[in-house]
């Protein structure tokens, strides 16, 4: 019989000596090793002992497959005595490449982690013909259920935003997240609800060496969170942007919830059902598409349909053109103290006119006026902030849902930091 072709492939573990290998009934590769590490640190005073006692039981780890097969080290910890301390105790060598209690080595423990990112458990135990519990243990132990703060010198920039961990029920989570100084998006904290004591019990947890870099709070124009930052950060400027701004004008459009001036164009546009005839009428079609758009951002139809329609309505054209001159103020790269003005402006230009569309927006402004213009001192938006919690959603539905906040503080941090770590 024709022997087998070999090749050598190496362990990627240090100090150790391959002893045996062999292939079992199921196919699965045992290796069997040994340590060559003489000496260990003693359990009672910690001094380097090498006084040989032997060794343990024989202990088999799972590490990483080799060539689809399963495969397991198999070896014997040895042990050591220590004779400075008085009752001599012993020792079993501690080796870095596989944690006490653990049934996988660390290499193959990164492999499942890397594995789980942007995955299901479920998923993963099934390609790794594994226990659903050994993946979530492989998690519950490599991967910390909060924010260990050494690995950060600086926060910077600080999100707040709420997510529920069901759709359709209020059970509200904070989500904390962080912008560094190089942009990359980290994950501060899963906070148990939004009331404002937890955020607050939240953020005094925050080191003091890495709260005083907070320079900026993004955030919607929720109380809980800018009286939370006004009593524990006060030097941070807290900004609502301009997406939480546009959110909540259009809620103030009762039931036409996009853009100011969305309330106004349907009550013109049924009035202007009844008024024109049908083939005349047709000839609005698109106009909401179009209405919603920047007026830079329109093509030759729209503008056509928006002359149109502006032609029957001069309110609407005249909400239209303020509503472009305030996201042009927004665009402009300007001081805030020169933002504050032209808002103030733009404020006694619509209560001159006859339109009412803007009240509530305009009560949303002067009620937060500090706080939106603070995004003109360096345009900070929440736009990481919304980002990041789109993965999120994207995370729960992959996972049917996460709900104890713990897991979902892991899985959020593997999605988010696994292949930098793993990889």
């Amino acid at each position: 019989m024709a022997k087998e072709a070999e090749i050598t492939i190496p362990l990627g573990i240090p100090e150790i000596r391959v002893l045996k290998t062999e292939i079992n009934k199921e196919g699965d590769v045992i290796i069997t090793v040994e340590s060559t590490k003489t000496g260990t640190n003693c359990r009672w005073c910690e001094n380097w002992i090498t006084k040989s006692h032997g060794n343990d039981n024989w202990v088999k780890v799972r590490h990483l497959p080799v060539f689809g097969r399963p495969t397991y080290l198999r070896y014997r910890p040895k042990r050591y005595r220590c004779e400075k301390c008085e009752k001599k105790p012993t020792t079993t060598q501690r080796l870095e490449w596989h944690e006490k209690g653990s049934p996988n080595t660390m290499t193959y423990d990164d492999h499942i982690l890397l594995q789980l990112v942007h995955s299901t458990v479920e998923d993963v135990s099934i390609k790794e013909k594994m226990s659903y519990d050994g993946v979530l243990g492989v998690m519950e132990r490599r991967i910390a259920t909060e924010t260990e703060w050494s690995r950060y010198a600086t926060i910077g920039r600080l999100g707040l935003d709420e997510i529920a961990l069901k759709k359709g029920h209020r059970d509200f989570v904070t989500i904390v997240t962080g912008r560094l100084a190089n942009d990359r998006i980290i994950l501060l904290g899963v906070v148990g609800d939004r009331k404002k004591d937890t955020v607050i019990e939240f953020l005094r947890s925050i080191p003091i060496r890495l709260a005083k870099t907070i320079t900026t709070v993004c955030c919607d124009m929720y109380e809980g969170f800018t009286e939370s930052v006004r009593e524990e950060l006060p030097k941070a400027n807290i900004v609502i942007d301009r997406f939480h701004v546009t959110q909540h004008y259009s809620k103030a459009a009762e039931s036409f919830p996009r853009f100011i001036g969305d309330k106004l164009r349907q009550q013109e546009l049924k009035r202007l059902k009844d008024e024109l005839p049908k083939e005349e009428y047709q000839l609005l079609k698109g106009n909401m598409w179009a209405f919603r758009k920047k007026k830079v951002d329109l093509n030759p139809k729209e503008r056509k349909v928006l002359r149109k329609f502006f032609s029957y309505s001069p309110n609407l054209k005249q909400a239209y053109q303020l509503r472009e001159q305030l996201t042009a103020i927004f665009d402009c790269k300007i001081p805030k103290l020169s933002a504050k003005r032209k808002l103030r402006t733009w404020i006694r230009r619509v209560q001159r006119s006859d339109l009412t569309c803007f009240d509530d927006f305009i009560k949303t402004l002067e009620n937060w006026f500090d706080e939106i213009t603070n995004f003109f001192i360096h345009r900070d938006t929440s736009g990481f902030v919304e980002g990041f919690n789109n993965k999120i959603k994207v995370l729960k539905r992959r996972c049917y849902g996460i709900f104890n906040i713990q897991h979902l503080f892991q899985r959020i941090f593997l999605d988010l930091e696994g292949y930098r770590l793993f990889a």
